[in-house]
């Protein structure tokens, strides 16, 4: 077993495969931002008003920003600044209510991503090479399976902490208090937009950046990932 480069929790065997594997339905995924995208799209129109897109974008900045990429992406997985713990929970919370994961599910899904794509071939799966829709299905809808993959292995930090797996096995339930909360104050308008339409955008969105940055302003990075062979 060895450990993988630029990451302490990817221990890869020696038939350790980013490449052999079968992408399948996930039913939980589907449903969850099949309902969240159905919302805004039938109810958006009819319960748009100025304070709830209002709503709308401040809540999707505080997620996205202070969430996902302060507190998920660069504290949690990258740990690439010191903060008090209180601060780090108050970030990684509003990261798990972008929509995407919980905390661990997110480091888990990031670390095994760029363990592949650091190979010299991996899944398309991995590396959006799949056309527009195509991809979007996969990404959205389902997850690969990996007939051979690493062993990910978490630091006891985050293992063994409470808070965190307990955001981990409710990360989709912890859109409920917000949801009751804006329901008290604005309405349906307030939960169709602050709840419904915050995630589809920020999950759909995040997709889109995954999903057109490989092509572009990462070509030699993007040539060396094409270079391995591809499933048919």
């Amino acid at each position: 077993m060895t450990l993988v480069p630029g990451s302490e929790r990817i221990i890869a065997n020696s038939d350790s495969s980013p490449v052999k594997g079968v992408v399948r339905w996930a039913p939980a995924k589907s449903v969850w931002i099949g309902a969240m995208t159905l919302a805004p799209v039938v109810f958006g129109p009819l319960t748009a008003s100025p304070d709830a897109v209002a709503l709308f974008i401040l809540t999707s900045g505080l997620t996205l920003l202070f969430g996902h990429s302060v507190g998920m992406h660069r504290r949690l997985i990258h740990s690439s600044f010191e903060c008090p713990l209180w601060l780090e929970y108050v970030c990684v919370y509003l990261g798990t209510l972008v929509g995407m994961a919980g905390p661990i599910g997110m480091v888990r899904i990031h670390d095994v991503r760029d363990w592949a794509q650091r190979q010299p071939a991996c899944h398309d799966y991995f590396c959006h090479r799949r056309n527009f829709f195509h991809d979007g299905w996969w990404q959205l809808h389902c997850e690969l399976r990996l007939a051979r993959p690493p062993e990910f292995l978490l630091e006891s930090r985050l293992r063994d902490n409470r808070i965190y797996a307990f955001i981990e096995r409710t990360w989709m339930a912890q859109q409920l208090p917000w949801a009751l909360i804006f329901f008290a104050i604005g309405g349906w308008s307030w939960v169709v937009w602050g709840i419904c339409a915050r995630v589809a955008v920020c999950v759909t969105g995040h997709w889109l950046v995954g999903h057109f940055r490989p092509s572009r302003g990462r070509p030699e990075l993007d040539r060396r990932r094409r270079g391995g062979a591809r499933l048919q």
